[in-house]
Order: structure tokens, then sequence, then C-alpha cells
């Protein structure tokens, strides 16, 4: 399977907005408000852990988990930045990258599952997809 086959998958299609396109990956933002959050799914069909992509790729994913956690440092004030290739819920490869804060409504525990997530409002979202843009020199 090919780039052209690639689908985001369903659920993560309705839980974020799409920020930017890199070299592998789409940066998605959970719509949450609650935490800065970014989501990195490589542009391949069928892929579902990290050891599925070709070496090469897998640098490619973590320079691009680099270069989305500085975007967030840049616009979000956090104490912990969080990674994570979890896959239980959504098996398609995506990974998380999570801006935490001491006190948060999910601290010191994981964000998944840590209650309802709290939309953006359309304003806020504008602002925050643009200024990851700006960040991520997509624009």
């Amino acid at each position: 399977m090919s780039e052209r086959d690639f689908v985001i998958d369903t659920r993560l299609r309705a839980d974020t907005r799409h920020v930017a396109s890199l070299d592998l990956c789409d940066v998605l933002l959970m719509n949450d408000a609650r935490f800065p959050w970014l989501v990195l799914v490589p542009r391949r069909a069928g892929m579902v852990e990290i050891c599925d992509l070709a070496a090469a790729e897998q640098t490619t994913l973590w320079l691009e988990a680099h270069r989305a956690a500085q975007a967030l440092r840049a616009i979000a004030a956090f104490d912990k930045l969080n990674l994570g290739a979890l896959g239980n819920i959504v098996r398609q490869l995506h990974v998380h990258v999570v801006g935490r804060r001491q006190g948060d409504s999910a601290w010191p525990g994981p964000v998944w599952g840590s209650g309802a997530a709290q939309h953006y409002e359309p304003q806020e979202l504008e602002q925050m997809l643009g200024r990851l843009q700006n960040e991520l020199r997509v624009l």
C-alpha cells in the first residue's frame, strides 16, 4: 500500500483538526482545549506500529515529532511533554505529542479517558491552528 491509499481513521478525523502536512506525517490538533495536544499520523496505509515503517521513515517520524513538540512549546506553557503511540482504540499508526501542566484535569494520570473533551471555541481553534501553522512554517 502507498501514500495514495492512505486515509486518516474516522475517529481521528472526528476528534482533531488538520494543522499541516509535513514530509511524512499529517499534523492534527486534538480538539480538546484542556491540553496542548498534537497527533502525528504518517501518511502510509496499513501502518499500525512504528516498527512497521521503514528505518528512514522511523527517523523522519521522530524528527517530525520533535518539530511538533517545538511548535507546541512556542505557543503553550506546560511542565512536561508526553509522547505516546498507543493505538489501543485507533489502530492506525499515530503519535500523540501532549503538553501537560501540573494540576491539569488529568494530572498526573494519562490524558486518554480522563473525561469529556472541552472543544475549542471557533475563534480560539482558528487562532491555535494559525499559530501552529506559523510555528511549523507551513503558511
